[in-house]
């Protein structure tokens, strides 16, 4: 793609960050067809926002090709007792993860940067929940590369209540109930990747090879332990993580 068809792609996707958003695919000569496309579409959204980048979600990669990466917004990242987000199909569309917060900063390197580095960087580890929203239109057929380019579902993060980094560190399995009233959903959580520290060692990697350094203060989520959970506005959500902790939250919607 050109520069300029990458610029064309981001300010679409962009505009789209807006309440009630359910869009066709991209024009098709903006579309992107390869991973390599799809992160330079991120990068350029980077570029185009007022903001800067708060955070990363990730995982580890499910293909050679199929990269779980995007970056998080400063504007969209909300710590407190409300939460304020876009609904989608008229609810709240959250995934229970833990954060780890960045203490110093990690600049782009070309060389690996170790594991003990990695964590040595780390500063805190929080329960959090990823802000999500499905700005394609439902029932269509949304190649992978798209969906990545537009930041995989991302609409912004909710830092909760700080956890220990050794109970972080060992959190392969996470009994997490999220309540509204006498509604109550329970999960019994895994980690996609085992442990959750494991896609951070993947993304400062790979996204620091690719330019992209990483500053102090910046939060990076790295994978649901419960998949995409619906709740409703306006209401009181208590969310605990067994034997970690817990916390109340009400969320808002943005019109």
């Amino acid at each position: 793609m050109t520069e300029n068809e990458l610029k064309q792609a981001a300010t679409e996707l962009l505009n789209r960050r807006v309440a009630g958003t359910k869009a066709d695919r991209l024009e098709e000569s903006i579309r992107p067809i390869s991973a390599d496309d799809a992160l330079q579409i991120q990068q350029q959204m980077i570029q185009l926002r007022a903001d800067t980048v708060g955070g990363w979600k990730c995982l580890q990669p499910i293909a050679e090709d199929q990269f779980i990466v995007a970056p998080i917004f400063s504007d969209t990242i909300q710590q407190g007792g409300q939460c304020a987000l876009f609904a989608d199909n008229g609810v709240v569309r959250i995934e229970p993860e833990i954060a780890f917060v960045l203490g110093k900063d990690l600049p782009a390197q070309q060389e690996d940067y170790s594991k003990a580095q990695i964590d040595e960087a780390i500063a805190s580890s929080h329960m959090a929940l990823e802000l999500m929203q499905g700005r394609y239109a439902d029932g269509i057929d949304v190649p992978f590369n798209e969906k990545l380019a537009d930041g995989l579902l991302n609409q912004g993060l909710f830092i909760g209540p700080e956890i220990s980094k050794s109970d972080a560190y060992n959190a392969s399995k996470i009994n997490i109930t999220v309540k509204q009233g006498e509604q109550k959903q329970q999960f019994a959580g895994t980690h996609p990747n085992t442990l959750p520290q494991i896609p951070l060692y993947w993304l400062i990697n790979f996204m620091s090879k690719r330019g992209s350094s990483f500053k102090a203060g910046e939060a990076i989520i790295t994978g649901s332990y419960a998949g995409i959970v619906e709740v409703a506005f306006a209401q009181p959500t208590e969310i605990e993580y067994e034997n970690l902790g817990k916390y109340t939250v009400e969320f808002k919607a943005i019109k």
